[in-house]
Formats: C-alpha cells, sequence, structure tokens
C-alpha cells in the first residue's frame, strides 16, 4: 500500500467520525422529534417491505386466478383491497409524520444554534467585536445555521432507509436466492459510488461556503460603506471585487454540481441495468418452477422502490460535508472563548469621586507601544471635565476606558455607582422612529420622550419632521444630519438620568449657539451628575469646571482652562489652532463649513 492509501484511510476515518459527531450533537439539541420523525421513517421501510408482499399476495391470489380461473372469490377480493388500502394508508400516514417531525427538527435546531449565536455575541465584549468582521457575525448566525441544518431533513429519511435495505435484503434473498444474490450484490456498489461521491464533494462545498461566507461579509461592509464607495466613485471596485468573490462560489459549486451530475448518471444506469437483467433471469426462474409471477412483480417492485432511498442516502452524504463546514464555523463563533467584561474590573469610586485613574496603561493588541501610558487622575462628582488634546492623543481611549468598553492593561479605574451613559461623536441611530431611538427598550411616555429631545436641543426639529415621534429615520439615521443624529444619540443618553455622563466630541457637528444651548442644558438637567467630554472647541472647554491635557496617551497637565492657559505653552497651541480652525464661516444652515450637518 501507498503512503498516501496508507495515510488517506484514517483521514477518512477522522472524517467519518467528525460526521458522526456532528450528527449527534444536532440530534442532542431536539430528540424527541428527531425520534418520531425517525420512527416514522422505520414505519414507512416496514410498510414498503408490507407493500411487496400484499402486491405479491394480490397477483398470486387475486390477478392470476381471475385470468386462469375466470373468477375469484369476493373475499379474496375484499381482502386483497382492504390489504392494499391499509398498507398504503399507513405508510401515507408514516411519511406525514415522517416529513413533519422532520422538519420541526430542522428548524427548531436552527432556532437554538441561532439563539447561541446571538447569546454569544451579546455577552462578547466590545473589544472582541472591534477585531470581528460584522457580515461575517451575520452570517454565522444566518446563512451558516441554515446550511447547517439543511442534512437534518433528510437523515430521518436515510435512517429509515437503512433499516429498509436490510429488511428488503433479507425478504429479496428468502423469496428467490438467485435473484435475492444478484440484487443485493448492487446495493454495495450504490453504497460505495456514495462513499466516494461523498469524499470527492466534500472538499467543494467547503471551499463554497468559505467563499459564501467572505461573500456575506464583503457585501455588508459595501452596503454599509455605501455612501463612501459612491463619494470615490469606487462603484466598479466594489463590483470587481465582489464578483470575484462570488466566482469562487461559483467555481466550487460548479465543481460540485459536475460530480453530482457523474454521481447520478451512475446512479441511474446501474439500478435500470440490474433490472433488466432481474426480467430476464426472473423469467427463467418461472419456466422452471421456482417462482411465481406475483413474487417476481414483487421482486421488481420492492427493487425499483429500493433505488430512490438509495440514492436518497447519497443525498444526506452529500449534504453532511456541506452542513459540517457551516457546523464549523458557527460552533467556532458559539466556542470562541468568552473574553472578560472590561465593566467588571471596574471598581466603586471613594465618596466625592465620579472616576478615579490610577496609573492606567493601555495598549492595543497589535500595537507596539502604549497608546495610554500611566494615566492618573481624580474627577469629582458633579463637575463638568474636559479631555483636551489633539488628534491621536488618546481621548476617546480615555473615555472608553472610564466607560468599561475597554479595560486597561494594567493600572485601576474607579467609577462612582449608578447609571452611566455614553454618547460617541459617530451618532448610531437604528433605523426605527425617533421615539424607538430615544427609549431603546425604556418604559417611556411621549412627554418624557419631548424632554429628553428638548434637553438635548433636538425637540424643534422633531417636530418638523414628517411624523413627529413616528419618523422613520432610515439605517443609521441616514435621513439625519450629522448634528442631528448627535442630538438625537445625547437625547438617548439623557433619557436615563445618567449620574455619569461621557461625551466623546459629541457636540462636533453643532454650530456654536446650539452646543452652547445643549451645554447649558446639560447643567441643569444633570444636577449632581457628571459629565467627562472630549472637547475640540475652545468655546466648549471654557465651560468645563476642569480640563485634563492630553499628550500623547499620557495626561500631562490637570487644571482650569484659564491657568493651563497661562501656564501650559502646548495646551496654549493647541487651543489656539482650534480657534482657527472654528473661525471658518458657517453656511446659512447653522453647519460649520469643514464640519457636519446639524
Amino acid at each position: 500500500m501507498t503512503e498516501e492509501g496508507e495515510t488517506s484511510a484514517p483521514r477518512r476515518f477522522a472524517r467519518a467520525r467528525e460526521h458522526i459527531a456532528f450528527v449527534r450533537a444536532l440530534v442532542q439539541r431536539q430528540p424527541k422529534t428527531f425520534a418520531i420523525a425517525v420512527g416514522g421513517a422505520f414505519v414507512y421501510a416496514l410498510c414498503t417491505v408490507a407493500s411487496a408482499i400484499v402486491i405479491r399476495w394480490v397477483i398470486d391470489n387475486v390477478i392470476v386466478p381471475r385470468f386462469r380461473d375466470g373468477d375469484v372469490a369476493t373475499s379474496t377480493l375484499v381482502a386483497g383491497c382492504t390489504l392494499i388500502i391499509g398498507v398504503g394508508v399507513l405508510r401515507a400516514a408514516s411519511v406525514v409524520v415522517r416529513r413533519s417531525f422532520a422538519g420541526i427538527t430542522q428548524w427548531r435546531i436552527a432556532e437554538s444554534l441561532t439563539n447561541d449565536v446571538i447569546d454569544r455575541l451579546v455577552t462578547q465584549p466590545a473589544t472582541w467585536h472591534q477585531r470581528q468582521s460584522d457580515g461575517r457575525l451575520v452570517a454565522r448566525g444566518g446563512v451558516d445555521v441554515d446550511t447547517t441544518v439543511g442534512v437534518m431533513a433528510p437523515i430521518p429519511f436515510a435512517t429509515g432507509t437503512v433499516l429498509l435495505i436490510v429488511v428488503a435484503g433479507v425478504w429479496l434473498v428468502l423469496t428467490d436466492l438467485v435473484l435475492g444474490l444478484v440484487a443485493v450484490a448492487v446495493f454495495p456498489v450504490l453504497m460505495v459510488l456514495n462513499v466516494v461521491y461523498q469524499k470527492m464533494v466534500d472538499r467543494h462545498f467547503d471551499a463554497a461556503q468559505q467563499a459564501l461566507g467572505d461573500f456575506s461579509g464583503a457585501v455588508h461592509e459595501s452596503f454599509e460603506g455605501v455612501q463612501l464607495v459612491k463619494a470615490y466613485g469606487a462603484e466598479e471596485r466594489e463590483t470587481k471585487r465582489l464578483t470575484e468573490i462570488a466566482s469562487r462560489i461559483r467555481d466550487a459549486r460548479v465543481r460540485a454540481v459536475y460530480v453530482r451530475g457523474t454521481f447520478e448518471a451512475l446512479l441511474e444506469v446501474i439500478p435500470s441495468a440490474t433490472n433488466i437483467g432481474i426480467v430476464v433471469l426472473g423469467a427463467h426462474r418461472i419456466d422452471g418452477g421456482h417462482l411465481t409471477i406475483g413474487e417476481l412483480s414483487s421482486f421488481i417492485f420492492m427493487f425499483t422502490v429500493l433505488v430512490f432511498p438509495l440514492r436518497l442516502i447519497g443525498y444526506a452524504l452529500s449534504e453532511l460535508p456541506h452542513s459540517g463546514a457551516g457546523y464549523r464555523r458557527v460552533q467556532g463563533t458559539i466556542d470562541d472563548p468568552l473574553e472578560p467584561d472590561p465593566a467588571a474590573a471596574v471598581v466603586v469610586a471613594p465618596s466625592g469621586a465620579a472616576v478615579v485613574l490610577e496609573q492606567v496603561t493601555y495598549r492595543f493588541a497589535d500595537a507596539t507601544g502604549p497608546t495610554i501610558e500611566d494615566a492618573s487622575a481624580t474627577i469629582p462628582e458633579g463637575t463638568v471635565t474636559a479631555f483636551v488634546g489633539a488628534t491621536g492623543a488618546g481621548k476617546t481611549t480615555l473615555v472608553e476606558l472610564m466607560s468599561g468598553l475597554v479595560g486597561p492593561t494594567t493600572g485601576r479605574i474607579a467609577l462612582a455607582d449608578g447609571e452611566r451613559a455614553i454618547v460617541f461623536q459617530e451618532a448610531f441611530l437604528f433605523g426605527g422612529t425617533v421615539r424607538d431611538n430615544v427609549q431603546v427598550g425604556l418604559p417611556m411616555n411621549d412627554d418624557e420622550v419631548w424632554e429628553a429631545l428638548r434637553l438635548a436641543a433636538a425637540d424643534q426639529f422633531v417636530r418638523e419632521l414628517p411624523d413627529r415621534l413616528d419618523t422613520v429615520v432610515g439605517e443609521r439615521g441616514v435621513t439625519l444630519s450629522g448634528g442631528q443624529r448627535q442630538r438625537v444619540a445625547l437625547a438617548r443618553a439623557l433619557a436615563r438620568h445618567p449620574r455619569l455622563l461621557f461625551l466623546d466630541d459629541t457636540t462636533s457637528a453643532l454650530d456654536p449657539a446650539t452646543e452652547l444651548q445643549v451645554l447649558d442644558n446639560l447643567r441643569t438637567a444633570l444636577g449632581e451628575s457628571t459629565v467627562v467630554m472630549v472637547a475640540s472647541r475652545p468655546s466648549t472647554i471654557a465651560l468645563a469646571d476642569d480640563v485634563l491635557f492630553v499628550q500623547q496617551g499620557r495626561i500631562t497637565a490637570h487644571g482650569a482652562h484659564d491657568d493651563l492657559l497661562r501656564d501650559v505653552p502646548a495646551y496654549r497651541e493647541i487651543v489656539e489652532a482650534f480657534e482657527t480652525d472654528r473661525s471658518a464661516p458657517f453656511d446659512a444652515s447653522g453647519a460649520h463649513a469643514a464640519g457636519g450637518g446639524t
């Protein structure tokens, strides 16, 4: 035996064990309904053999005597009709049971897998999601789950077919040894064809499923960035990129279809040729008195009936690698180790302090140096504190650390106990109504929604929308301007009456007058709450009680805005740069010429 043959046999056994384990894992999710489906398949198998027996009896006891003697007893005729109808009804009922419960099993397993995927996705912290492709995660809970459960529909029938082959094989041999051995000898040939087919098609389905996951992720990414694609005239580039990925799916599936076509052609030729041989040989057996006409007819019926179930085994085997490929991707997401929630590491701050940073260092997994290094600060309760620094200094990362979205590499973070909320510079809105986006699960009446919008200086433009609170804002709030999205997102945070509110340059798309109104409302509405904000507008910075100056991941200065202007040249230089940038004119709508809309 060659080295390749020596290694391929263990590989085949390993793959067979993997498929068995895969099916067992799915069945364990719905064992009762699966057992009922298999029970229906077993009854169908037994009824199929019973049909052949009934056919033999009717031919030998009703049809042949009628042609030979010209008459047949009424009781015999009634008995024959009763047997045919009884077996037929039972066989039909078993089909209904098998198909119904196979479908129930399939989609309940799909529901269970989808729930497991979603549970894992919502449990993983934000740091885990930042490293994933949104499109691939969507595919895991959708396309891959559907692919995984595709094998569950034919498995009960295939299981019943195994019983049918065993019982029918014994019956064929007992009916006539010579014809039975001829017929039974074909079964291993067909089974070998199925195994060979499964082996050949396996890698094509794996490649197709992998390409399908890549394609789903690429399409999701392309649709999410449709405005960017159009703005840069990249439609042709995206078309080529998606076409290339889609072509990999097409090529893999075409190869799989070619293999299937060859396989099915052989499954048509071999049984047909065998049937011809059985008819010829059976005629000689009848002439020799070894077989009756009814026995030969039932024999041919049984062999013909067995061909389709044998093909179904091939279909089930062909679905196994396809479904197994989807299952490995689904299970990979479910089994991905649950990362610790950074928020769980946050401790309660001492009385009077809203935020305490103690020698906090944070670095991204792929970064050569720390993003935040040895940051220490204490923010008193009930104050407004601003983080100021150049782009890339680490302000947003500090806010994410304090809000518990990411955890420090070293050091300790303590926060005041109570409700916390964060509003990002890139405000995310759901595709529902304005009301939905403010409530986000809170039991709020319309008066409370309007109050939250008023505090965020958003009530006026919402009243001018076509359906006011019931206006659908579109995916990611696409129908609103940047400033409008920011204010709705701010209203969502204020509706929770947070004790600690983090604003990541949240008012960057607002004109100065609107920004001043929002900040005044925050001071009035939040009362004893603490506001920590990333600020890049001098007028906003001046409203803060305290300022933390961030340079290259370090908090290098801490104090009042006027004091830092006077004592810290680097701080004064960057604030003056902000002032110069903000001196650009606003357009007629109040939006900054270099920024977003209102």
